[in-house]
């Protein structure tokens, strides 16, 4: 997301959003190329790489806190959204409502195309559900790593895989992040329930307890799992 300023400089909005992501957990790579292929009109002002926070956070939390512990790369994994398409929050929606919406009013930008988030979220019906299944069986993986509860209760719990709590999975240093046997499509896999990336980078809103026991995952045990 990118930064706003009007035509005299002053910051308008700190970050809007005006693409979805390259890729999946991406990393914030390329920003700068992206931002500069949107045309601005100089009435409306200009545009500029927003603080690294709002790009690709969740991308480089996936990076050092899970795979690097694993000691997995990327061309080791095989990536998967619940929803795979964008969605505004409500804070993005207030930035844009405030900020952007006026000059569509006015005909100068174009209308708004993403569409927002509206709770209660479905981030997975049942199609999506079978998607995400074939993709498993797609990848060749025998380990399937579940970042936070969202997944659980969307897909492995209606699936037949596991818990769709990572409580209920275990929440001390002796039972977070550990392997569980699972069954996918009569193929025998293993289920690696983690904490969201929120939480285990402290990302906005999060625990404290969860980023703890996920640090202490990362410690202790990580590295000998796989």
């Amino acid at each position: 997301m990118p930064a706003g300023f009007d035509p005299s400089g002053q910051t308008v909005v700190n970050a809007l959003a005006v693409a979805s992501e390259p890729s999946i957990f991406w990393s914030g790579d390329g920003a700068a190329g992206i931002i500069a292929g949107i045309p601005v009109p100089s009435a409306v002002g200009r545009l500029e790489v927003a603080e690294p926070m709002f790009n690709g956070p969740s991308g480089r939390t996936l990076d050092s806190h899970y795979l690097v512990p694993l000691g997995l790369s990327r061309s080791a994994a095989w990536l998967c959204d619940l929803l795979p398409e964008s969605r505004l929050n409500v804070n993005q929606c207030k930035a844009i409502a405030e900020h952007y919406l006026p000059w569509v009013a006015r005909g100068i930008l174009p209308a708004v195309d993403i569409s927002a988030a509206k709770p209660p979220i479905e981030l997975a019906d049942e199609h999506r559900r079978h998607a995400i299944m074939d993709e498993i069986t797609a990848s060749g993986a025998d380990i399937l790593v579940t970042l936070g509860n969202p997944v659980l209760e969307q897909f492995v719990g209606p699936m037949g895989l596991g818990h769709s709590a990572l409580r209920t999975f275990g929440c001390t240093p002796d039972a977070y992040g550990r392997l569980h046997p699972i069954t996918v499509a009569g193929r025998a896999m293993r289920l690696l329930p983690l904490a969201h990336p929120r939480q285990a980078g402290a990302l906005g809103k999060n625990s404290e307890w969860w980023g703890g026991l996920h640090a202490t995952w990362m410690r202790d045990v990580a590295g000998r799992l796989l």
